[in-house]
C-alpha cells in the first residue's frame, strides 16, 4: 500500500499546482475582462482575440480546476443520503462512486476528446473569427483535464481503501462533506 500512497501524494501535488494555475486564470480573465471592456467603451477599439483568450482562460479555469476540487472534497454532490452516514458507510460511498462513475466518465472523455485535440494540432486549426486565436491549446485542455481528474480520482481512491484498511490516518484524507456557505 505504501507505493500506492507515494502515488496519491504524487497526484496530489500536481493538481495542487494545477488548482494553482486556475487560480491565476481567475484573475487573468478577469483582467481580460475588464480592459477589452475599457479598450472597447473607452478608445473604441476592439479585437476577438481578447474575446477568446477570456474564454481559453475560463476552459482552463474548469479544467484543471476541477481535479483540484476533487482533492479539496468540495465538488457539487447532491446530499440527499450521504451527509446521515457515518464515516466508514461515506468511504464505501465514494469508493463505489469513483469506481462506478468518476473513472469509466473521465477516462472515456479523455478517450474521447484526445482525438478532438490532435486533429485540431495537426491542421493547425485557428479560429474563424477575424483576429482570433489558434484553437489547438485550448482543446489540449480537454483530455488533460480529463486525464487529471482521472488520476486523482485514483488517488482518492487509494487514499480511501487505505482508511479501510486502517493503513491511512484519517486527518489526511477528507472524507468530511460540509455544504457551502450560502
Amino acid at each position: 500500500m505504501r507505493p500506492l500512497l507515494a502515488f496519491s501524494r504524487g497526484v496530489d501535488s500536481i493538481n495542487a499546482a494545477m488548482g494553482r494555475v486556475a487560480d491565476w486564470f481567475v484573475l487573468l480573465a478577469c483582467a481580460v475582462s475588464a480592459g477589452n471592456a475599457f479598450v472597447r467603451y473607452g478608445i473604441s477599439y476592439s479585437s476577438n482575440a481578447w474575446l477568446e483568450v477570456q474564454w481559453y482562460f475560463f476552459a482552463g479555469i474548469i479544467m484543471l480546476g476541477a481535479s483540484y476540487t476533487l482533492f479539496r472534497n468540495e465538488h457539487v454532490r447532491v446530499d440527499l443520503v450521504y451527509g446521515m452516514l457515518g464515516t466508514r458507510a461515506r468511504i464505501w460511498v465514494d469508493v463505489l462512486g469513483i469506481i462506478l462513475f468518476l473513472l469509466p466518465a473521465t477516462l472515456l472523455l479523455a478517450w474521447m476528446t484526445w482525438p478532438f485535440f490532435v486533429d485540431s494540432f495537426i491542421r493547425n486549426e485557428g479560429s474563424p473569427n477575424a483576429g482570433g486565436l489558434l484553437r489547438w491549446p485550448v482543446k489540449l485542455l480537454m483530455p488533460l483535464g480529463f486525464v487529471l481528474l482521472s488520476l486523482q480520482g485514483l488517488s482518492e481512491l487509494v487514499k480511501r481503501v487505505a482508511l479501510l484498511r486502517g493503513e491511512q490516518p484519517e486527518a489526511e484524507v477528507v472524507v468530511e462533506y460540509h455544504r457551502p456557505d450560502q
